[in-house]
């Protein structure tokens, strides 16, 4: 199965597959927006999830690299049983530096993979079905961060458009960082009430099942490691 490039109906564009140095970008992004801020509390709550800022920087972290792993490995009937854990304590500077790290293992993996390979999450992914969930990642979460410090930054446009295109195909028309927000169950728009639960769609095949194992409430991430211990 190939990907074909898909149209973007907001903008009437042809949008490519989204790539590694979109994930590296997503992440340079991320860091340009709270380093600044890293000497802050990050042990408030990350906007209107329930984990605390220190802990949604490390998600992300874990994320991208369970992304590459898949990624690199091809992995074909679920996640390889590894974790990302950063130590507790670590300044915030530091985990950034992680989340930095983690990206470029996406990006690299993404990079030397073939379009024509998959890897597994809840069904057969493109890579740059997993680069765009990397930016997803990166880019809402650090909103969430960035709300939670009190911060004014939103996800760029461009890289929100992208995104929109390959995980919510049935996104509404309209600014696509306001759109990405929606979708993700972040805000309200005017003509749409704040979502309660949301998924979006990485798989290359149709299957309720999997919409069903990634669906998210709004507040959450709707990840199984989200009660461990060492990330509260």
């Amino acid at each position: 199965m190939s990907i074909s490039p898909q149209v973007n109906e907001q903008e009437g564009v042809t949008m490519r597959p989204m790539s590694g140095p979109d994930v590296e970008r997503a992440a340079a992004e991320t860091v340009s927006a709270l380093a600044p801020h890293s000497g802050r509390d990050w042990q408030v709550p990350a906007g209107s999830l329930d984990w605390s800022c220190w802990t949604t920087a490390a998600h992300i972290a874990h994320d991208l690299t369970a992304y590459a792993s898949q990624v690199a490995s091809r992995a074909p009937s679920g996640y390889l049983p590894l974790d990302l854990r950063v130590r507790p304590g670590t300044p915030p500077a530091e985990v950034l530096t992680v989340v930095s790290a983690s990206a470029r293992l996406l990006s690299t993996a993404v990079t030397a993979a073939d379009p024509a390979d998959r890897a597994w999450h809840w069904g057969p992914c493109d890579p740059g079905g997993f680069a765009a969930m990397g930016v997803a990642e990166l880019l809402l979460h650090t909103y969430d961060i960035a709300r939670g410090l009190g911060l004014p930054w939103r996800p760029p446009p461009d890289l929100c458009a992208p995104v929109l295109a390959r995980l919510f195909p049935d996104s509404p028309q309209g600014p696509p960082t306001e759109s990405l927000l929606w979708s993700a169950g972040r805000l309200a728009l005017p003509d749409r009430p704040r979502r309660t639960s949301w998924t979006w769609r990485a798989a290359l095949t149709d299957s309720p099942a999997a919409e069903a194992t990634t669906d998210r409430p709004a507040g959450r991430t709707g990840r199984a490691y989200e009660e461990d211990p060492r990330y509260k």
